[in-house]
């Protein structure tokens, strides 16, 4: 048997099977456009191919990133004294909870939080319950803007520590578009 046998003489521009006698499913994907022919139009295909891959995979891999650092930050305070926010996250916790639960048990209970959070957010798997609870951990991780403002904030100009808790506005943020994804938003490129 020929190798042209397992082909038919014309190419179809169709992507479903064809079969012949004696053979598998062929599928002849539709040709490609043709190239771009100036370096604009290569951009601009380089652009849209860019868009394309940004659509599919920028909001996971957000996700990822996200749970990433509440995983890896919230090992640290399994540890006691390894986590540079361990003083903080105490009297944060402290405060809020007008000194009912101790240094040790507050610590711990970010732990194991943050580690939650960052396991749901890194796998995808109880994405929502996640969520829940990062908008929970959320008002206390920017609690101390409020609770700490003079200590954070003196003279007018941030402390290293209130730098430390500014940049979790950035975590919010990411928080939300994934909340959003969460509960069935998309990203969509524009329709030409």
């Amino acid at each position: 048997m020929s190798s042209t046998a397992l082909r038919p003489a014309a190419r179809s521009t169709a992507t479903t099977p064809e079969l012949s006698d004696n053979t598998l499913p062929v599928e002849y994907p539709t040709p490609a456009p043709t190239a771009p022919r100036t370096l604009a139009d290569r951009g601009a295909a380089a652009v849209d191919q860019l868009a394309h891959v940004l659509t599919r995979h920028s909001i996971t891999a957000l996700r990822v990133a996200l749970g990433l650092v509440f995983l890896g930050f919230g090992i640290l305070k399994f540890f006691p004294g390894v986590s540079p926010a361990q003083e903080l996250v105490q009297r944060t916790i402290g405060a809020l909870t007008l000194h009912h639960v101790g240094p040790g048990p507050a610590l711990l209970a970010t732990a194991i939080m943050e580690t939650v959070i960052g396991l749901t957010l890194v796998t995808g798997r109880f994405l929502r319950s996640g969520l829940v609870l990062l908008a929970m951990a959320l008002v206390g991780i920017m609690s101390p803007l409020v609770l700490f403002f003079h200590e954070l904030f003196p003279a007018g100009g941030p402390t290293l520590t209130a730098q430390y808790v500014l940049k979790d506005l950035v975590l919010a943020a990411a928080g939300a578009v994934i909340g959003a994804a969460a509960l069935g938003a998309r990203l969509r490129l524009p329709q030409d």
